[in-house]
């Protein structure tokens, strides 16, 4: 090979600067149009956050009404399903000259209306047996007695106790046997 066909061969300075300026401006458009993908990528991320941020904020907000509306209206149902128990309260109290029977018969009726709606909003009676185990968690012993049943339970019942979702509303209060 000739040095003419060398030089034939070679690029001239310009021509490796005309190819060095084109592959520069090839790769500043693939930057630009990079860079104009990532802005409209950010601008999408970041109209998504909002949005998710919003929404969270709305779900908390309806969170804090629907607690707020639960401690308002939480006794609504407890509250009517008392009321008929209050109609037969004054139901009674409006007969001028009732019998003993009758009043008798009234109470009992009036006493299930309410155990019943007691009931259906889940208090139910602690009311422990003579002989069954003292239980600290359902019971508070008054005092201790000497009785010819084993010892740590219970004698008697002096007052009922109420448990709600069972959890203790108020103890039993019993008289519990002593150690022999």
């Amino acid at each position: 090979m000739s040095d003419s066909q060398a030089q034939a061969a070679a690029p001239s300075p310009e021509e490796l600067e005309a190819a060095m300026a084109a592959h520069a401006n090839d790769e500043l458009t693939r930057l630009q149009s990079e860079l104009a993908e990532l802005k409209a990528k950010s601008a999408d991320l970041a109209d998504q956050f909002l949005r998710a941020k919003a929404e969270a904020e709305n779900a908390r907000r309806r969170a804090e009404d629907e607690i707020s509306k639960a401690r308002k209206f939480g006794i609504e149902s407890f509250a009517e399903s008392l009321l008929p128990v209050c109609d037969s309260l004054d139901a009674a109290l409006a007969i001028d000259n009732a019998t003993a029977e009758q009043l008798r018969e009234g109470s009992d009726a009036t006493r299930r209306q309410l155990v019943s709606a007691l009931e259906r909003n889940k208090v139910l009676v602690i009311a422990p047996a003579p002989g069954e185990k003292f239980n600290p968690h359902q019971h508070q012993a008054i005092s201790v007695v000497p009785a010819e049943q084993e010892a740590n339970t219970v004698v008697s019942t002096l007052q009922k106790g109420y448990l709600i979702a069972e959890r203790v509303l108020r103890p039993a209060l019993v008289t519990v046997a002593a150690p022999k």
